[in-house]
């Protein structure tokens, strides 16, 4: 089997979502889909083409059988993926919001099987002609045994040449305090080759104000990369090459944005590896991200080829916002 072009670790969940709007506790329907950052940006690379391996590990339960079965039709290569007989898989509830608003999110996670992840997971095989791990930093936060893996998959990317990218895609409740969050999400940033923050993420682990400044705070610190999302806003870009403001894309109607960063990596890693420059690549993580938001769940809006390629012409905004 050939290595894939990128692999990623995480915690993918069960994804009930409400069907009616109001408080979680109150709704009666839900239906069914998949969760978790670092499935979505597989979800994601593999519709366009990409081969991505993906280290997880699913209990032995029906929602871990769903959730197996997920990755088949994606077409993941999930050798690395273990079913766990001790723990469960994890659980997401998310509510039924009025357009634009934020959902209510539920986690059912704490001792999940994903939770007990560990060196030993590490593909034995190294990651020899890999071309990118991704890495998030809810990873990092779900255990010291995960953390130790990811440690052991960084140590493996540097051996390979592989690049590493970090999306810090920060959960305050998985942390001790938010001291330990970023001064460990900063840790884990200064190892990666891209660094991928929100505006308000970089804004919190640097103490920086502005784009320019956040960008500089990581370039400092031997990051190769760094793109800062800016939400409807597009995207800052800076790396050796130049910096650059890329714009957004004009979205007709917003029906979820839970999803919507982990479609910008799709894209920024995609261009990437299609040999794009970071500014286009940017561009084309816009487009995702854009397309995402106008979609019940967090997996719905990725593209496959043909979608992107119709994102790409979608209208951009202009300089001023609008």
């Amino acid at each position: 089997m050939s290595a894939p072009h990128v692999v990623t670790v995480g915690e993918a969940m069960a994804l009930l979502v409400a069907q009616t709007p109001g408080p979680l506790a109150a709704v009666e329907h839900f239906s069914r889909t998949s969760a978790g950052a670092e499935l979505n940006v597989a979800t994601g690379l593999a519709r366009l083409g990409w081969r991505v391996g993906y280290i997880s590990r699913m209990g032995q339960d029906p929602l871990g059988d769903y959730l197996l079965a997920t990755l088949d039709r994606e077409g993941i290569d999930r050798r690395h993926v273990k079913v766990d007989a001790q723990h469960p898989t994890g659980l997401m509830l998310k509510s039924c919001e009025p357009e634009g608003q934020d959902p209510q999110i539920a986690y059912f996670r704490k001792g999940s099987a994903a939770s007990h992840l560990g060196l030993e997971d590490a593909p034995s095989e190294g990651l020899q002609g890999v071309r990118w791990l991704h890495l998030t930093g809810i990873s990092v936060a779900l255990s010291d045994s995960v953390r130790a893996l990811v440690q052991a998959l960084v140590q493996q990317a540097r051996a390979a040449g592989t690049a590493v990218s970090f999306d810090p895609n920060l959960r305050p409740r998985l942390w001790s305090s938010q001291t330990a969050m970023v001064s460990g999400l900063n840790a884990w940033a200064a190892q990666a080759d891209l660094v991928m923050p929100g505006l308000s993420e970089g804004q919190l682990l640097t103490g920086q104000t502005t784009p320019p400044d956040i960008a500089s705070w990581y370039l400092d610190r031997g990051v190769k990369q760094v793109v800062i999302k800016l939400g409807p806003h597009g995207a800052y870009v800076a790396d050796a090459a130049g910096r650059a403001t890329v714009p957004g894309f004009q979205v007709p109607r917003v029906v979820d944005t839970v999803g919507a960063g982990d479609g910008f990596a799709v894209g920024v890693l995609s261009a990437l590896l299609d040999g794009q420059s970071l500014a286009d690549a940017a561009l084309r993580g816009n487009a995702i991200g854009a397309r995402v938001v106008q979609f019940v769940g967090d997996s719905e809006g990725l593209p496959n080829p043909a979608q992107l390629a119709q994102a790409l012409q979608a209208p951009r905004r202009s300089p001023d916002g609008a």
